[in-house]
């Protein structure tokens, strides 16, 4: 049968048609709109599908703790879950955070995980992510109990992952009762300590404080505090205040309880500077277990940290908010156990090092 060049010319114009229209998936090609991980083709192809937009906003990205927690957020959420992480820094101010997780809702997030400023205002930006219908997360400080129940009569999706910082100044107190004389450098019978808190009214500053003391006195031990300030959580500020105590009280100070490592290690540096010798003068102990501070305990120069897994509350974040993302339910609160550490050789245990 011979061809017409018209119908020649319409064989091809269909041909090309149905190309345009299907090419895409006859090329292994990704439908748009589905957020999902990697997929393969039949010929074997192998491409990535693109994951949820996430929302995060950290407090201050000055804090140490922070930098190693965010790091770890992020690329968890990029390697499990193929996410776009949008990382915001707050600055310390509650006014920019907000703004921040507005912005989220506008760009059209499918998440938002918030390092809250000040927890009192959690309520007001797990209403503003319910009302658009996009599940929420705090991280690291945990909003109170009345928000928190707020949350679950009101079916929002809303949850946070962090610590019972009671636990950490229980471990702290105890670090000092199992060091040499129980902290009771000079045998009065009495620990003569001061206290460097984190920030003022936070209640992980609070909670680490008063719990530490109290494990001394429930392990049999007087204690009297001779200063007492707030480190805001900085080595240069924890410096600043012990530099203040070693004035007014020199070597009547065996101990000195510290909110977090930076604040440790700003204390330990002014102890130096005042002719004392950490570890033999006095006793130091932080929290966080950060790798300087795990190696000054190597050195002796401080007693001991309580470990504030960042990886694993990292982790517990991201599933727990793409869990809530696919539309499955979530508590609303998560905790991840503190864990004390004294020696290089129980850090190393636990990070799986030789």
């Amino acid at each position: 049968m011979k061809w017409s060049k018209k119908r020649i010319l319409l064989a091809f114009f269909i041909m090309g048609t149905t190309f345009l229209l299907f090419g895409c998936n006859f090329f292994g090609g990704k439908k748009e709109g589905k957020e999902t991980q990697a997929s393969e083709t039949e010929s074997g192809e192998v491409f990535e599908e693109k994951g949820p937009k996430i929302g995060v906003s950290i407090y201050r990205y000055d804090d140490t703790f922070m930098k190693l927690y965010r790091s770890e957020l992020k690329q968890y959420l990029e390697e499990t879950y193929h996410a776009e992480v949008v990382m915001r820094n707050a600055g310390g101010n509650q006014e920019v955070q907000n703004q921040q997780v507005s912005q989220f809702i506008a760009d059209g997030c499918k998440g938002i995980i918030v390092n809250p400023v000040n927890t009192n205002v959690a309520g007001k930006l797990a209403d503003a992510s319910n009302q658009a219908k996009i599940p929420l997360i705090f991280i690291n400080r945990i909003p109170q109990e009345a928000e928190q129940l707020r949350w679950k009569e009101n079916q929002m999706a809303v949850s946070s992952v962090g610590t019972d910082s009671r636990q950490a100044g229980t471990y702290q107190g105890e670090i000092i009762l199992e060091s040499p004389n129980k902290g009771d450098l000079n045998g009065d019978g009495i620990i003569s300590y001061i206290m460097l808190k984190g920030e003022p009214g936070n209640d992980d500053s609070e909670f680490r404080s008063e719990y530490a003391v109290k494990a001394l006195f429930e392990g049999g031990m007087k204690a009297e505090m001779l200063y007492e300030a707030n480190g805001d959580w900085s080595r240069e500020n924890g410096k600043k205040q012990a530099q203040e105590a070693f004035a007014q009280y020199g070597k009547q100070i065996e101990v000195i309880f510290c909110g977090n490592d930076a604040i440790a290690m700003g204390a330990k540096e002014a102890a130096k500077e005042a002719g004392f010798v950490p570890g033999k003068d006095l006793y130091l102990v932080g929290v966080d277990a950060l790798q300087e501070t795990v190696q000054a305990i190597k050195s002796g120069e401080i007693e001991g940290t309580v470990l504030n897994d960042h990886d694993g509350q990292a982790r517990l974040a991201a599933d727990t908010l793409i869990k809530m993302i696919n539309g499955e339910e979530a508590d609303t609160k998560y905790l991840v156990d503190y864990i004390k550490i004294t020696t290089v050789d129980e850090f190393k245990e636990l990070k799986g090092e030789e």
